[in-house]
């Protein structure tokens, strides 16, 4: 499946600063595949090391000249390591802190050679193991699970694509049958999610009970690697914090609250545990705003956030959720589902490499994502259906006086009273 990210693949490539690339991006969402498909297609041969399967690779890095490591490498996987013309793939590279160091001598000595590592757990290891780690000598990509467009690549849906972001790009309807084609597709997506191995089941079989026997075993690998570079005392508390994550989505206040993960709960108990899920890449905070000022991560409320999981899919997963709920306008499933849509257009928005946070009046008006466009701060609202009434957008408004404001909801593409309508199935353009 085509992956966005490849374009930085072969931008790096190119770069006539590049340094060592580290791959980052949690487990299954497809560092792997897309690395590995990049190096056949623009290299004479690919050297692929996984420091997981492979252990006895780790003896290779007693002595960090690359010079070295290279010859023992060639001869070891008996291919010829050329400069420009190999890629070279330190795969779970966390499980090797040598190699991880060694990443500097190539950035300093052998730059010719292109070099990439990647590592599920890399995050975690790097802070919490106290690894020696080549600051400043390594580039480095963050990999997301799908996001919609890419799923609608894996649609062959390309002309759907283009008329979307045509219409955003004009503020102009999306013809009604592609409109609705679009809502049909997106509605897939919120079940399906973007992890691809989930997306291949999804578009071979077209079977949702498939579709969650994929997703329920990466929340089993998730819930294994849980027991990596952490304390066995915290271990059932990530445990905890990861499956409270949905729970907390249906609360009509979104806001991440401990005491709701056990009663008396604290930040004290809990925050390890956080840290572990946030530097794992499959949870992410959305922090509160206490002021609309620049820059804006410095008016960022380090005690109040949102938690968010980091694939859509998985998060209907781990609350068992059917196909059903989110066809029909169920009053039960309302408040779970604004969250689940929350936490699509987050994911969206991060994968789109947006700053983003939310605002609060008190207890009168909130706003779900303020980000900067260019030059301009903007609040964005999201609705899950096409009610659109909304009494914190406008207050936000009046205060603030932002170039324009965007509404997320089922709605077609229009722009009224300086409001930018944007369907769900668009938030992929907002960058």
């Amino acid at each position: 499946m085509k992956r966005k990210i490849y374009k930085d693949l072969l931008k790096w490539k190119d770069s006539e600063d590049r340094k060592p690339l580290i791959l980052q991006g949690a487990r299954q969402v497809g560092k792997t595949y897309i690395v590995n498909i990049f190096g056949t297609k623009n290299y004479a041969n690919v050297v692929y090391c996984n420091f997981e399967r492979e252990q006895a690779l780790k003896d290779f890095f007693t002595d960090l000249s690359p010079s070295a490591i290279l010859n023992k490498l060639s001869h070891f996987k008996r291919k010829e390591i050329l400069p420009a013309h190999t890629l070279i793939i330190f795969d779970e590279i966390q499980a090797c802190p040598e190699a991880l160091t060694s990443l500097k001598y190539f950035c300093e000595d052998a730059n010719e050679y292109h070099v990439i590592a990647m590592g599920s757990l890399l995050g975690v290891s790097v802070n919490r193991q106290q690894f020696s780690f080549p600051v400043g000598k390594v580039d480095f990509l963050t990999m997301y699970p799908m996001d919609f467009e890419e799923f609608l690549m894996a649609n062959d849906n390309n002309y759907l694509i283009e008329q979307i972001k045509n219409c955003y790009a004009t503020n102009k309807p999306l013809d009604q049958p592609f409109h609705e084609q679009a809502i049909e597709l997106y509605t897939n997506f919120l079940y399906v999610g973007g992890m691809p191995e989930v997306v291949e089941e999804f578009l071979k079989n077209k079977n949702y009970d498939l579709v969650k026997v994929k997703q329920q075993s990466i929340i089993d690998s998730y819930f294994n690697d849980m027991g990596k570079y952490n304390k066995a005392t915290e271990i059932p508390k990530t445990k905890l914090v990861y499956k409270n994550i949905s729970t907390q989505l249906a609360k009509e206040n979104k806001k991440f609250k401990y005491s709701l993960i056990k009663s008396g709960g604290r930040a004290s108990e809990f925050s390890n545990a956080l840290e572990w899920l946030c530097l794992a890449g499959i949870a992410n905070q959305l922090y509160k705003l206490d002021q609309i000022k620049l820059p804006l991560n410095s008016y960022r409320s380090l005690d109040d956030f949102k938690l968010y999981m980091n694939d859509v899919g998985l998060c209907l997963a781990s609350q068992n959720v059917l196909f059903e709920d989110l066809l029909y306008d169920n009053m039960e499933f309302s408040n779970f589902k604004g969250g689940l849509v929350e936490n699509y257009v987050n994911n969206q928005l991060i994968t789109n490499k947006n700053n983003i946070f939310y605002w609060t009046s008190g207890n009168t008006a909130e706003v779900d994502f303020i980000t900067r466009l260019g030059l301009d701060i903007i609040p964005i609202e999201v609705k899950s259906s096409d009610n659109t009434r909304s009494k914190s957008l406008n207050e936000y408004i009046k205060k603030y006086c932002p170039k324009y404001s965007i509404r997320i909801s089922t709605k077609n593409f229009g722009l009224e009273n300086n409001i930018k309508s944007v369907p769900l199935y668009a938030v992929f353009c907002i960058k």
